[in-house]
């Protein structure tokens, strides 16, 4: 399906098609050539790359608070979190494109390197977006989990789109892939607590 000419740049529209009209897009990326190179260097360090910046920015004008306990890091304390959040977050990517690669078989599909990448960078899109919310973390965390929630939803639709499996395992397939990105994230935020920097300072509840 051809794409209609635009002035916007190509990032841009994908990320609008993404959100509006991921049936037809996920069928767009299904056919594109590709290399795991590309989808890193074109989507995964730029989007994920705004997300952190965006939520290190509000984590310096807001700090974090959660069950009584306030925290405001200074600017080499933020720029470590941020760092730290950048690299789990392309991580992330990797080992969840593994995962989807490993278990399309399971699911009646075809394994494929370089489509588990672009299902596992794609889907991700709309939490990449919602981050940008992070810049006022007192109502960014419901955007945010909004993202995640529609992130799911686009794993859903990519998973048999461009990894073959049949329509009918794409809830199996999905629930398997959401798991061991949960069990990623539980994981990835203990490995950043016990490196966070406790430099900053703390708010008083």
């Amino acid at each position: 399906m051809a794409t209609p000419p635009t002035s916007a740049s190509p990032l841009v529209e994908r990320v609008k098609r993404l959100l509006l009209e991921p049936k037809a897009e996920w069928a767009r990326i299904d056919e594109e050539p590709a290399t795991v190179g590309s989808i890193y260097r074109q989507w995964v360090l730029v989007l994920a790359a705004v997300s952190v910046l965006c939520g290190a920015i509000g984590l310096l004008l807001f700090g974090f608070s959660m069950m009584g306990y306030s925290y405001r890091p200074g600017i080499g304390d933020a720029v470590g979190i941020a760092i730290t959040n950048y690299v789990a977050a392309i991580l992330s990517v990797f080992v969840s494109a593994l995962i989807i690669d490993a278990l399309a078989p399971t699911f009646g599909g075809t394994k494929n390197r370089v489509q588990a990448t672009k299902v596992a960078a794609y889907a991700m899109t709309a939490s990449w977006v919602a981050g940008i919310a992070g810049l006022f973390p007192p109502v960014g965390r419901i955007f945010m989990l909004l993202g995640a929630v529609y992130s799911v939803y686009l794993l859903y639709l990519g998973l048999p789109r461009l990894m073959k499996a049949p329509a009918d395992k794409a809830v199996g397939y999905t629930v398997a892939v959401v798991v061991v990105a949960i069990v990623l994230a539980l994981l990835a935020g203990l490995v950043a607590e016990a490196i966070m920097p406790f430099g900053g300072h703390r708010i008083a509840p």
